[in-house]
């Protein structure tokens, strides 16, 4: 591979920072073309009793696909269809009752062009977003975005690049302004993204990462040391809870106690668990989520956490692994 002089090198470095600075020009300077076209494109979607349909071809086309999908995943149910297969049986795809959003920077692919009067016909609103107002696209249109741009960031003036990030950027403002008309929350997007790591922190509580029944170490607090240390063993988890004959929790001991203690040189055998248990420690409710629990145990450099119901009694225990399994951390 030849290597690049430095000359070459500072050109190219130029050239990047240019295309940056015209695309991001591009953008704000969309900001004072918004107003009432906006508004009613938000009002529409709101109100539309189907979904979403969104078209584009070429590169406004994989910008269609980006907006639909975020249209989708933050509360408005949204698909995209390709103008081309559109002419041949897809736009079967679309009802009535659905609103279509229009990508194209020209407004006159000829793909798009020949469903308009179909479009048109069918009376479904119809969004442009489209760097020409004068198109046919525009005039088609219930409501027009305007995404031009002065220049494109590529050197040629040719490729694709103010234009799409433009539409991009429309996109965006448009998903976000919606989400928020809606009232669509954190909880809401977690349910929309049941797989991804946001899902898992926003929808996965710590009743369904704990242990739970016979694996959760308890003793009483007569219990003596060599049982609590037969319960910690026989358990597994590094710890036991201490709690009374209705198994609200009074203290619990763990490894790191047994260190402690060990330091210090006592007769171990002579104690009870309530004589070497730690009181009081941190709980947390079952219901509460288990990112709630990775924050409680980060904030008190602890590496497990008992687990309490509405009674504030024993029924649970859930440490770092079991969060670390879930994917939680």
């Amino acid at each position: 591979m030849p290597q690049l002089n430095t000359e070459q090198q500072a050109h190219l470095l130029n050239l990047a920072r240019q295309t940056l600075a015209i695309e991001a020009e591009a953008v704000l300077n969309m900001q004072q073309r918004l107003g009432d076209a906006f508004i009613h494109t938000v009002q529409a979607v709101l109100s539309v009793r189907g979904r979403v349909v969104v078209m584009g071809m070429g590169k406004s086309g994989h910008i269609g696909r980006k907006i639909a999908a975020t249209l989708a995943s933050t509360g408005t149910p949204a698909f995209f269809v390709h103008p081309a297969e559109a002419s041949h049986g897809d736009l079967g795809m679309v009802t009535r009752d659905d609103l279509v959003i229009a990508l194209s920077n020209s407004g006159e692919s000829d793909e798009l062009s020949a469903i308009l009067p179909i479009i048109k016909r069918q009376g479904m609103v119809l969004v442009a977003i489209t760097g020409n107002s004068q198109s046919t696209l525009a005039q088609h249109a219930t409501y027009v975005l305007d995404s031009s741009v002065d220049k494109e960031a590529c050197p040629l003036n040719l490729a694709p690049t103010a234009s799409t990030t433009a539409q991009l950027a429309l996109g965006d403002a448009l998903a976000v302004s919606i989400l928020d008309a809606r009232g669509f929350k954190a909880d809401d997007f977690a349910r929309s993204h049941p797989g991804g790591s946001l899902g898992r922190r926003l929808l996965t509580h710590v009743s369904d990462v704990m242990r739970h029944g016979d694996d959760v170490p308890r003793v009483l607090p007569s219990a003596t040391f060599s049982d609590l240390m037969r319960e910690m063993s026989r358990k597994g988890m590094g710890a036991s809870a201490v709690v009374d004959s209705e198994d609200h929790v009074l203290g619990i001991f763990t490894d790191g106690d047994l260190r402690r203690l060990i330091e210090k040189g006592l007769d171990l055998r002579q104690l009870s668990a309530a004589e070497v248990m730690y009181p009081q420690p941190s709980t947390i409710k079952d219901t509460a989520l288990a990112a709630e629990a990775a924050e409680l145990m980060e904030l008190k450099r602890i590496t497990s956490v008992l687990v309490v119901n509405a009674h504030n009694q024993l029924c649970g225990f859930v440490n770092s692994n079991d969060l670390m399994r879930a994917k939680v951390i």
